[in-house]
């Protein structure tokens, strides 16, 4: 919510995705436009759609279908994976068990995290000590999720790498002691249509600011759920995520 923007920017991150670890890239003029195009958009609207970003249509898609799949299994098969503490806070979560502001969210997701073994940074991050917690069914979930994270990571690092460089930083300002040791999070979500009447609320997923540095969304085709506000208040997009 930077300004009065009247739309969301789209922005071909082909050239830095396909340039930005080469040493020589500093005066390709194709990346270098890219980059001011992520210097307005970050300043602008905070949003923007990519396309070029290099992960297939087909993957995007088949995460999107094994996501479905599970949250269609029975109530008792999704709890295998629920949920608690003890699981550094990783797994199912049941519709209005996620509350934002206040207000139980009307969705059900799983939440996975970077894997921490115990003790890697002390007692402050104790309760987040864990690995992810992966469904026995759909059988191709774990292995295609996996391969889906190591593929967004390495996406987010290209596009930071382009902000380090809109910002007038050097290219991996984000990197090293900056930034270099990222977590990581995945949340897989569902808005069931069936809820009853008694348990509903108006509210797929609360009002809120992500708290990491850069947010990847996969979503549906036909479903315009994201809503964005410009700094007025007076204007809102439902955003289909329809770029590739």
């Amino acid at each position: 919510m930077g300004s009065d923007f009247k739309a969301i920017p789209l922005i071909d991150i082909g050239p830095l995705v396909e340039k930005i670890d080469d040493p020589m890239m500093v005066n390709d003029a194709d990346l270098l436009e890219v980059v001011r195009m992520l210097d307005d958009a970050c300043k602008e609207a905070g949003f923007f759609y990519v396309k070029g970003h290099g992960i297939t249509e087909s993957l995007m898609k088949e995460v999107r279908d094994v996501t479905r799949k599970f949250f269609q299994l029975p109530y008792e098969e999704k709890l295998k994976i629920k949920m608690t503490p003890q699981s550094g806070y990783r797994g199912y979560q049941r519709i209005g068990e996620n509350v934002t502001k206040g207000k139980p969210d009307m969705h059900e997701a799983i939440d996975c995290y970077t894997p921490i073994r115990p003790g890697k940074y002390g007692d402050l991050a104790k309760p987040m000590e864990g690995s992810n917690l992966w469904p026995e069914n759909p059988s191709n979930f774990e292995a295609l999720l996996e391969n889906y994270i190591n593929l967004c990571r390495d996406l987010s690092r290209k596009i930071m790498r382009g902000i380090a460089l809109a910002l007038g930083g050097a290219i991996d300002a984000f990197e090293g002691e900056t930034a270099g040791d990222p977590f990581w999070v995945l949340r897989l979500i569902g808005y069931p249509v069936d809820i009853p009447e008694e348990q509903r609320t108006d509210t797929g997923c609360g009002a809120h600011t992500d708290y990491g540095l850069l947010t990847l969304v996969n979503q549906d085709d036909d479903i315009c759920a994201l809503e964005v506000q410009n700094r007025s208040g007076l204007v809102k997009w439902n955003l289909s995520i329809h770029a590739s």
